[in-house]
C-alpha cells in the first residue's frame, strides 16, 4: 500500500489523489483498513469514517454497534477521549506533514500475549489540504496467535503503548527517482 501510495507521489511530486489510488490486493487488505474524510486542519482536524473494515470492528470491540452506525461517524466520538487522546497524534502529523505516518503500539491479548498494533496512514488530497486518509491496521505477534477481540478496546488487557511513530521522509522519493536507497531517511519522534 505504501510503495503505491509512494509511486504516485513521485509522478507528480505531490499528494495523489485518492481516485489514482490502486494497489495490489486492495480487497484482501480491507477488513484491515479504514478510510477517514478530513475536516478542518492542523489540531483542529477531525476524521469522519466513511469504511470500517471487519476485523477493525472485532479490534476495537465495536461489534455491537449497528453495522449502518459504523460509519459516519467521527473518529473521536466512535473510540472516546481516552482512546483517541492515545491515538491522535499519527493522524494530526499526517494531515500537518501531509505525509503517510507509521506507528507501533504494544498491548497484550486476553491471555497475556504481547501484540504490535501497527497503523499506516497514507494521506490524499491537493497540494494544500489532506482530504482523505487511509489507514492500514494490522496485528502481529511473534508468540503465535492472539485474541483480536477487544484488543484496542474500551478496556483492553493493558494499555496500549507507542513505541514508533515515524513520519515518512518524502524528499528519498524525488531525490532517488522513486527508488530507495541506503540512505533512506525516516524521521522518528
Amino acid at each position: 500500500m505504501l510503495n503505491t501510495w509512494l509511486r504516485l507521489y513521485a509522478r507528480e511530486q505531490t499528494m495523489p489523489r485518492i481516485a489514482e489510488y490502486q494497489p495490489c490486493r486492495l480487497a484482501d487488505e480491507r477488513p484491515d483498513m479504514m478510510e477517514f474524510d478530513v475536516t478542518g486542519e492542523a489540531d483542529n482536524a477531525r476524521f469522519l469514517i466513511i469504511q470500517e473494515g471487519a476485523r477493525l470492528t472485532a479490534t476495537y470491540g465495536n461489534e455491537h454497534v449497528d453495522p449502518d452506525k459504523r460509519t459516519r461517524r467521527y473518529l473521536d466520538d466512535a473510540i472516546g477521549p481516552e482512546r483517541y487522546a492515545r491515538v491522535v497524534a499519527p493522524y494530526r502529523a499526517c494531515v500537518m506533514r501531509k505525509r503517510p505516518t507509521y506507528s507501533v503500539s504494544m498491548v497484550q491479548d486476553p491471555d497475556g500475549k504481547d501484540v504490535s498494533y501497527e497503523r499506516l496512514l497514507l494521506p490524499f488530497g491537493t497540494a494544500d489540504a489532506v482530504e482523505r486518509i487511509v489507514g492500514s491496521y494490522k496485528s502481529i505477534s511473534i508468540e503465535g496467535g492472539f485474541k483480536i477481540d477487544n484488543l484496542m478496546g474500551i478496556t483492553p488487557r493493558t494499555t496500549p503503548v507507542c513505541v514508533v511513530h515515524a513520519v515518512i521522509d518524502l524528499d528519498f522519493v524525488r531525490g532517488a527517482g522513486g527508488r530507495h536507497t541506503s540512505d533512506d531517511v525516516i524521521e522518528l519522534s
